[in-house]
């Protein structure tokens, strides 16, 4: 029988923790290396990479686009953080937080950082009067599933995904802990879901830009393989939800953003100009 683990009276970090992206997990903030970060030609600069997290952004430009809010054109470079660029000194500047993805605004002077992806979407929000209703009770409804969404997700991402489809062994406590966790996140989106067609509301919201890309995919079978552990197809609510945001035209180019794997056409390490989408 395995001896249980007792903790030190110090932790010390002596070696990674292992599973995959070990390798980008530390104690310590801080660049580990000097690196500069591009800047393109257009108003906004955008460092990411299309997970989740990075693809509220690249949504969110294209749907701003997509009203005609010309000012929103972007460039879109590529944070690898298989390989630590999110360790780079330039981008710790954007982000201290070493976390994709990060934005900064040249449209001001001095340019504009914004950094954690639902601050990304609030300050675009406002910026161009979109997807964030004005009306005071519309917008705390809104601002409401949005910071739900932020505090909700580590558990579905660090929490399950990590130990169901990332940790080196598998543990029953752990995975059947988020488990129970994420399952009763989606019962919360399904059953706010089931009289509204949004979120929020009747309305599109930066609440489905930020939550569509995790629990939409969760539900569409997109994260860790884990849909029929989870049941996500009884969750009917939110699977016409995810339908429906998944097929929005801005969502399929955001989607592609600063994405270097899947079918080579749906890859878009950069993005420059709306043709780098075509």
């Amino acid at each position: 029988m395995t001896e249980p683990y007792v903790p030190p009276k110090v932790w010390k970090w002596e070696a990674e923790s292992g599973g995959r992206f070990a390798n980008i997990n530390r104690p310590i903030a801080g660049p580990t290396h000097d690196k500069e970060l591009p800047v393109g030609e257009n108003p906004l600069q955008l460092y990411s990479l299309a997970t989740p997290n990075g693809v509220k952004v690249g949504v969110m430009l294209e749907e701003l686009l997509a009203l005609g809010k010309k000012e929103a054109e972007y460039d879109a470079y590529l944070i690898n953080i298989g390989e630590g660029d999110q360790f780079g000194s330039g981008f710790v500047a954007a982000n201290p937080n070493s976390k994709i993805p990060a934005l900064v605004d040249h449209s001001t002077n001095p340019p504009t950082r914004v950094f954690e992806s639902g601050a990304i979407l609030v300050y675009l929000a406002e910026k161009f009067g979109a997807f964030l209703p004005e009306e005071p009770a519309a917008r705390a409804e809104c601002l409401s599933w949005l910071f739900w969404q932020m505090g909700s997700a580590p558990y579905l991402g660090g929490g399950f995904g990590h130990f169901y489809a990332y940790a080196p062994e598998k543990f029953e406590y752990p995975i059947n802990r988020f488990a129970m966790e994420v399952k009763r996140q989606l019962d919360v989106l399904d059953r706010n879901l089931a009289d509204r067609k949004y979120l929020a509301g009747d309305e599109y919201t930066i609440a489905d830009i930020a939550t569509g890309p995790w629990y939409g995919g969760l539900v569409l079978g997109e994260l860790y393989d884990a849909a029929e552990f989870l049941d996500v197809g009884s969750y009917t609510h939110v699977v016409r939800w995810a339908n429906d945001f998944m097929e929005r035209p801005a969502v399929k180019r955001g989607r592609r953003v600063n994405r270097v794997w899947g079918p080579e056409e749906e890859q878009v390490p950069e993005r420059h100009q709306a043709s780098d989408l075509d």
